[in-house]
């Protein structure tokens, strides 16, 4: 019971919030903010092995709705920050009792630097590195029949980004590979495992219509009961997830509609979910 409902709060964090549309380094004064909603509702998980299966209990379900408020803000030229805030209400119900939960989640922050930071213009390709951290809010429940809203303990991430446009096309690619360090839990005594980090994506616009597809990837290290120093080897996280969106303009910014289908998985819920969001830009800087 206690692996299921940590499973269901750390599967929170393993598709990142990051609009096609802002795959570059913000100039200063400009940004972009997005507001999403989030919703999956399933009876499957990927067990050790990688198949789906039922939920451990009788009758479970997982359901997680997520509200997530997420910007960037360029700093200086070739130097802007990103932070990622959720709101959760999470849910697992069982033949024995509903458990629910509701509450913030644990928020991002990041710093990218970009070539124009060192002098560097008008390269072919656009490239950035992306270092930051997760750290917890709240306290994490010692009550086996608590669901999470945090997963306890501070993550650090670097990223290296690479991204494309083929103006005049409305066409553009882009993706990242990065490292996850994850502390100790030291409530429950566990560590993490450590995580690799891979996105790619492609995507463009026809008139008023915005489009994406993209494949996120995490692929975790077994974590470590560290009261014992054991390995948890069955316990390894993975997830390799398909992720198409549509938008259109609405107003000054975009209503985008997705998906994230998972395709492959080990430990983590394997149903799908439904994401809304609505993307806003500003290109005039609010300083000189």
């Amino acid at each position: 019971m206690r692996q299921t409902l940590i499973a269901i709060v750390v599967g929170l964090f393993v598709a990142p919030v990051f609009p096609g549309q802002a795959q570059w380094v913000e100039p200063p004064g400009t940004g972009w903010v997005e507001l999403q909603l989030s919703h999956q509702d399933t009876d499957r998980r990927f067990n050790h092995l990688g198949e789906t299966e039922p939920l451990f209990n009788e009758g479970a379900r997982s359901i997680t709705t997520t509200i997530r408020l997420s910007g960037a803000l360029g700093l200086w030229r070739g130097l802007d920050v990103w932070v990622d805030a959720p709101y959760h209400r999470l849910a697992f119900n069982d033949v024995v009792q509903d458990r629910r939960s509701s509450g913030l989640g644990d928020p991002r922050v990041f710093l990218r630097m970009g070539p124009a930071l060192f002098g560097l213009n008008d390269l072919p390709v656009s490239f950035a590195l992306r270092s930051g951290v997760k750290f917890p809010v709240g306290d994490f429940p010692i009550d086996p029949d608590i669901v999470p809203l945090t997963e306890g303990q501070r993550d650090w991430e670097v990223l290296v980004e690479v991204g494309k446009s083929f103006h005049p096309w409305p066409v553009y690619v882009m993706g990242w590979a990065g490292y996850r360090w994850r502390e100790e839990n030291t409530q429950i005594q566990r560590r993490p495992g450590d995580e690799r980090l891979l996105y790619v994506a492609a995507g463009g616009s026809f008139e008023f219509l915005h489009w994406k597809i993209a494949v996120d990837g995490l692929f975790g290290r077994p974590p470590v009961r560290t009261d014992f120093g054991l390995v948890l080897e069955n316990n390894r996280r993975t997830l390799v997830q398909l992720l198409p969106t549509l938008g259109g303009a609405l107003g000054p910014g975009i209503v985008e509609i997705g998906a994230r289908l998972p395709l492959h998985g080990h430990n983590l819920p394997a149903g799908p979910s439904v994401t809304l969001g609505y993307f806003l830009t500003w290109d005039q800087p609010v300083w000189k």
